[in-house]
């Protein structure tokens, strides 16, 4: 019998469940929204039981902050995350408890990495940012996932402050900190500028080179900090097709040839998987991976 794989991307704002084959293809795929833990969580188990017979693992890749330390008394748990009713959460623990087979747990972003290396040959060290509700990245060394204790955070790293929110005061809608990345340049902090959402705001607004210059701090960072192959900027914000070249733009600029980088359009792009599918790929190798132990 066909082996198959679960991938669970558990997003603040969807949950988006999928079985795959050995070779990664998808089965079935199914989402719904993030309601509350008992809901949500119910519904993710409803559709892997379907293939419980067939699944021989399943990886989970969640919003965060999560607790990934396997000696950790809340390890599986969803810790401080603003999102209601989802802080403290045992989210593994309530989902694994239902099945008899082994569970990768990572952060989404992670995932996501996992999934960009996979497709991208040749490539071994890559950076992942999601630029979306929230901000977060997955960094892969040498196939690995940088991190020890705990996940990288560098959506919530601090970033020097565009002279237009200077001159506004505006320091980011995050409520953890005052001039983080995730608080300036996530999608919400679009709204707090303007009153107007993104997806309706003008390509030609000069709140979008507010916006890439901070996200090209980001590339900055993640270049000074783990020397990738390739930075891949995902999620809703990045979907505006014009931000990929005021990103690499501010990028060049900011960096100003302190270190030898590949082409920028090579070196920072969009995904390569489609329709948002990196996190179900990175989760179905994951998922492999952690049954073969």
């Amino acid at each position: 019998m066909t082996k198959l794989y679960g991938s669970l991307e558990a997003g603040g704002t969807k949950f988006v469940c999928a079985v795959g084959d050995e070779n990664f293809q998808v089965v079935e795929k199914t989402q719904f929204p993030t309601t509350t833990p008992y809901e949500t969580i119910e519904k993710t188990v409803e559709f892997f039981k379907r293939y419980e017979d067939r699944l021989a693992g399943i990886a989970i890749g969640s919003f965060g902050p999560i607790d990934i330390d396997q000696n950790s008394a809340t390890y599986g748990y969803i810790t401080t995350t603003p999102k209601p009713h989802w802080a403290n959460v045992d989210l593994l623990g309530l989902i694994a408890k239902e099945f008899k087979i082994p569970f990768y747990f990572t952060t989404d972003v992670n995932s996501s990495a996992f999934g960009e290396a996979i497709v991208r040959k040749g490539v071994n060290s890559l950076v992942y940012y999601t630029i979306g509700t929230g901000i977060g990245a997955g960094a892969i060394q040498n196939g690995e996932f940088i991190g020890g204790v705990g996940h990288t955070e560098a959506g919530h790293t601090y970033v020097a402050l565009h002279p237009q929110d200077v001159a506004k005061e505006f320091t980011g809608v995050c409520p953890f900190h005052k001039g983080c990345l995730e608080g300036l340049a996530a999608g919400p902090s679009l709204e707090a500028r303007t009153g107007t959402r993104g997806e309706l705001i003008e390509q030609n607004s000069d709140v979008w080179d507010v916006q890439a210059y901070y996200i090209a701090q980001a590339a900055v960072q993640a270049t000074l900090m783990y020397r990738p192959q390739v930075i891949v900027f995902g999620g809703g914000v990045m979907g505006q097709e014009h931000m990929l070249k005021r990103v690499r733009d501010k990028f060049t600029a900011l960096m100003n040839g302190y270190v030898p980088t590949p082409d920028v359009t090579e070196y920072i792009v969009t995904p390569a998987v489609a329709e948002n599918g990196s996190a179900t790929l990175g989760n179905f190798a994951l998922a492999k991976q952690v049954s073969e132990k």
